[in-house]
């Protein structure tokens, strides 16, 4: 059983490379159209509404964060497109599957929703990373410490955090499914206190 921290931090401080107005290749699982999913997250936004220091994350901003390539004015375009080219060679032989989102679990810095069963999101991430690594000569990030999870809301602030534990556990909300069948490779900003971006290139799996 995983032990809640006592505190939660701001999950917006600025990260190494980051500043308003940079933008980040990254590909991410998105739930576009995912009714089930979408439902799922009004209910928990629904039930976090009276605690305070949180950021709620929108339907079109809810994702899955996979694997990062670069910051956009230090990766070569063409370079992303051979990458976008070879996974979609590569996702070919993955296929489509379906994913189950339930009670989720608090992170200093967040409301995260793990994801079940990860097996075949980590099949799409292995595949997605040995695409970057046919093009570029190393593979950002680390392979290994990867937690499939979607995240429901952000700490947007530093406190205690048993409100958050205390509505969660009040929390009485169904399961949601989600239906995977591409990945997505978009360009990725944080200068709104939010996860936000556009598409660069879907990739449907096989």
């Amino acid at each position: 059983m995983t032990t809640r921290p006592e505190y939660m931090r701001n999950h917006w401080w600025w990260r190494s490379g980051w500043s308003v107005g940079r933008r980040f290749y990254t590909w991410h699982l998105v739930f576009d159209g995912q009714r089930d999913v979408h439902r799922f997250a009004q209910q928990y936004r629904a039930a976090l509404t009276g605690v305070g220091g949180l950021d709620p994350i929108p339907e079109q901003w809810l994702h899955l964060t996979m694997q990062g390539i670069g910051f956009i004015d230090e990766v070569e375009q063409r370079d992303v497109d051979d990458i976008v080219t070879a996974a979609r060679t590569r996702l070919a032989s993955v296929p489509a599957f379906d994913v189950t989102l339930s009670a989720p679990v608090i992170d200093p810095e967040a409301v995260l929703v793990p994801v079940r069963p990860n097996e075949p999101v980590r099949a799409v991430r292995d595949a997605v990373r040995s695409a970057i690594g046919d093009v570029l000569p190393e593979v950002p990030e680390e392979a290994e410490g990867f937690r499939p999870h979607v995240s429901v809301a952000y700490s947007s602030g530093d406190g205690p955090a048993s409100a958050l534990g205390d509505a969660l556990d009040a929390a009485d909300i169904e399961p949601a499914t989600a239906r995977i069948a591409s990945a997505e490779l978009i360009v990725l900003h944080r200068d709104h206190r939010m996860y936000e971006w556009r598409r660069y290139a879907r990739v449907a799996l096989g």
